[in-house]
Parts: C-alpha cells; structure tokens; sequence
C-alpha cells in the first residue's frame, strides 16, 4: 500500500540541524566543525552532536586536519559518497534514461533504452527491472538506496498528483504512476518536472558554479527551464514554474500543443525545427527514426557546413536565445546553464545567439553580467537531476516535488 503525499515547498521552511550540517559538507567539500558553525547558522555544540551521529551513520568521516592558523589544527569533514545512492529515471517519449548516483553526485552506473512510451504499467514493470538490475550490476546494496527520482516532460497536477505530458504521452494523463512506482520497487518515488530535476542536478553536481541564483535552459524534445535560488528549486503554487517553452512571442503563431498560439517551442522546438527541415526536402531518415536522432542529424549536418541545416538551427537558435532573455530577466539570476539532450548535440550552434541576446539585451547588463555554459552532461540531465532531486529530499533542506512513500 503506499501513502502520497506532499513535501513542503522550501520558502519559509527552516532546514533541520542534520540537513543544514550535511549540506554545508557537501558544499564545502572539505570543512571543520567550527566553519560549519559559521556558516550554517548553528552553535557549537549542535554541530558537535549532529556531526557525531552522522559519523555513527556513516555519512560523514574525518578527514586529516587543515593548517594550522595559530592553534591547533581543525580536524576536517567530508561526505561519505559511497554511503548512500540514489536512482534517477528519465522518461521521454521515445527513450527512457537511468542513472544510479552516489552521495556526491557522482553518476555510478548509466543506461538508456530507446523504446517507443505504450502502456503505462507494462513500462512501469519494465521500468522496475531495470532499476534493481541496474543496482545489481554494480556493488551497491540495494538498503543503500534512498529512492526514486522520476521525471518527465510535465507539466506536473496538483490535483491528481500525476505526471501529466504532452500528446505523444497522452495515454499516461490519467495512470498513477508514482504510486505503482512505489508499489514496484519498494522505494520511495520522487516525480518532477525533467527542467527542473536538470536544474537541481546542476547545483548538486557543482554546474551552478557558486551562484546562488541560477538557471537551466533545457532542450530535448521541448522547451523548458528550472531555476535554483539560494539553494531551493523555484517551484511555485503547482511545481510548474519555468514553462518558457510556452511564453508566447508571437501571437498569430503556429498553434502549440499546450493549446496557445506562437510559443516557442512551437516556433523553434527540436519538432519544429526538424519538420521544417524536412519539409524543404532534407533526409533526416525518415519518421521511422526517432525525433532525438532526427534532430542530432541535422545539427551535425549544420556543424559540417550545410547551409539549410545551419539557417534552420539559427533561427531556432534565435527564439531560444529571447526566452533565455525572458527567463534571465525575469528571475535576474547571473547563470544560465544550456543543458538537455538537443543541447548535447547543438549547444554550440545555441550558445553564440544567447550570449549575444544577453550580453545587448539583458535588462541589467549595467550591474551584472550572465555566465552562459553548456552543462558538462546535458545528455543526461534529466535522469541525473531525477536523482539529485531524491538526494535533495533526504538529506539537505526540503526541495519539494511529489514524494510517494511506501508504507
């Protein structure tokens, strides 16, 4: 039997001693419990005593002794990464990704298993053996896992706490898919948007850079984008925030499917992009292969000089580059990752049009510029984030999402 229900959002919610200490470890990387001290907020002798118990869990260990200031050396502290795991699962419409992550963020085992999205539970059962084999190939136990992070193209609903997506998906609107998750594994079921599990996976793995207001523009089959502000994923009333995919930008545009008119996505979405090159004759092998491997074909044909590829890829290029705009500007945030699997093959042909829109356009380019980078695993985002997302939950403050607990 399991019991749904929802995590606090982060806003106004306090972190525990033990999140707030651990978080500060992992951030730091190596740190002593006097600076954790200083920088979570906490006194001594709470750092002292939940610095003990995380050791007696094994989460935490000593590690040597920093220089000396003066007095005698400070015994310093770092994350046990092999404690514990966590599993990430992208589900797209033409593949599903896997990743098994470590306490760290390390990515530990990987997979990805192209298959057209049919029947709900048929793929959840699939879905299951693939996870605990997954776990099973590597040495990790399997009470070393701390959950399940699923994500999709979303949008998320509150009502009826479901990953609800776009048409290619239409037969999962109403499939309860993070309780039969749980219900298969065993495990507790995080379920997010993939923009945003990208964006947290980012300031989990170090992408963020230090900023403490960041975004992810992602780019797979769609348009979207997560943002992490002070260490919390931004959200909103229904974990929908960042749909820039479907900001309009021309309203007598092409119909899109969320039901509007002239959204980006519509207008430059890898579906787009792909079907207008093929309208003007380009062979891209045909609609027997995959939307993703259509997509890669053209932008290697752009990267290799073909002038239809590279026209069309610019001119998506220059619709996302004024929804990075309206994102940056929006959320002022000084760092925008480029990330997504259409951004693997194609992040260099994206990058040149959004620095350029931001650094002549950007509302507050007199105070502070925009870092812009292509995330370091932008093929994998999604799942990492997923997983990201159920490291998140455990152990630092709360970062929302649509939790499912198995009693």
């Amino acid at each position: 039997m399991t019991e749904l229900l929802r995590v606090p959002g982060p806003q106004g919610a306090p972190p525990s001693s033990r999140a707030a200490v651990l978080d500060a470890i992992r951030v730091a990387g190596t740190i002593s419990r006097v600076e954790i001290t200083e920088v979570a907020g906490l006194t001594a002798a709470t750092v002292s005593t939940t610095v003990r118990r995380l050791i007696e869990d094994g989460l935490v260990r000593e590690a040597g002794r920093g220089e000396s200031t003066g007095g005698k050396p400070r015994v310093l502290l770092e994350l046990v990464p092999t404690s514990r795991y966590a599993l990430g699962v992208h589900l797209d419409a033409e593949d599903v990704t896997y990743v098994l992550v470590d306490l760290g963020g390390a990515v530990v085992a990987r997979l990805r298993r192209a298959q057209a999205v049919g029947d709900p539970q048929t793929v959840v059962d699939r879905m299951a053996a693939t996870v605990r084999g997954l776990v099973e190939s590597t040495e990790v136990a399997w009470d070393q896992v701390l959950g399940l992070g699923v994500v999709a193209p979303g949008p998320l609903s509150r009502r009826s706490q479901l990953v609800l997506t776009r048409p290619a998906m239409d037969a999962w609107g109403d499939f309860p898919l993070g309780p039969s998750l749980g219900e298969a594994t065993g495990l507790p079921v995080v379920l997010d948007n993939d923009a945003t599990a990208a964006a947290v996976g980012e300031h989990w793995g170090g992408g963020a850079g230090g900023s403490r207001a960041f975004a992810a523009l992602y780019l797979a089959t769609g348009i979207g984008s997560g943002a992490v502000i002070d260490g919390a994923p931004l959200r909103g009333v229904s974990s929908n925030a960042g749909e820039i995919g479907h900001v309009c930008v021309e309203a007598d545009g092409p119909e899109c499917w969320c039901g509007s008119r002239g959204c980006v996505e519509a207008l430059a979405g890898p579906r787009s992009v792909v079907a207008a090159a093929e309208a003007a004759g380009f062979d891209l092998g045909g609609p027997g292969r995959g939307l993703s491997e259509r997509f890669a074909a053209l932008a290697r044909a752009a990267l290799g000089g073909d002038v239809l590829a590279a026209n069309l890829l610019g001119r998506s290029a220059r619709y996302v580059a004024i929804a990075a705009q309206t994102l940056v500007q929006v959320l002022d945030v000084d760092r925008l990752v480029l990330t997504g699997p259409a951004m693997a093959v194609a992040g260099s042909l994206y990058l040149p049009a959004v620095r350029q829109r931001l650094t002549t356009s950007q509302f507050a380019r007199g105070d502070h510029d925009v870092d812009v980078v292509i995330s370091s695993h932008a093929g994998e985002a999604a799942a990492v984030g997923a997983a990201a997302l159920v490291l998140q939950g455990e152990l630092v403050p709360p970062g929302g999402g649509l939790r499912i607990d198995v009693a």
